[in-house]
């Protein structure tokens, strides 16, 4: 009877154990953060958090729309400094606010990113924090939501030399 008892009580620890303990052994997919979206989160740029950081490229990557959340948490307006491959852009986000580039504000249009279905190194800095760099995916417009946000380049400006005067025949008198 003891046996038995025994026996039963090792079988039914065995099951408990083997039907739940992978959960000690592999990490609980609820527990890792990711970005749930086409762009990547910046958490750590400063006192300034970025959501969903995307650069929305011209089919050769000439031209390149910065699209991102930015979220300021502080009681100070702070200023989010932005520099891809040399070139820096700057925009202030007011105290307890949030702006969205590309939809709030006029975008945030950056030189020779690089191809759409690549990444660019991106660097973000605000307040006294260091900054971070982290890769930022380039897509296009073929996505409808992403269609409008297709940067052009601006309308080239020809200049056409003044008229030069015809010279008049003065009366003579």
């Amino acid at each position: 009877m003891k046996s038995r008892l025994a026996a039963s009580i090792a079988l039914g620890t065995a099951v408990v154990l083997g039907a739940t303990g992978c959960n000690m052994l592999a990490p609980q997919a609820t527990t890792i953060q990711y970005s749930a979206s086409d762009g990547v989160n910046i958490p750590e740029s400063g006192p300034l958090k970025v959501r969903n950081a995307l650069i929305i490229a011209d089919a050769d990557g000439t031209l390149g729309n910065f699209v991102a959340g930015i979220v300021n948490d502080t009681d100070e307006q702070a200023i989010l400094n932005v520099s891809i491959d040399g070139e820096s852009q700057s925009i202030p986000v007011d105290a307890r606010s949030s702006v969205s580039l590309g939809r709030d504000t006029a975008p945030m249009v950056f030189e020779n990113v690089g191809q759409p279905g690549s990444d660019v190194e991106v660097s973000f800095q605000s307040g006294e924090g260091e900054g971070v760099v982290r890769n930022v995916p380039i897509l296009d417009g073929t996505l409808q939501q992403y269609s409008t946000l297709v940067p052009t380049p601006l309308p080239e400006t020809t200049t056409t030399p003044a008229a030069t005067p015809s010279p008049t025949a003065t009366p003579a008198g």
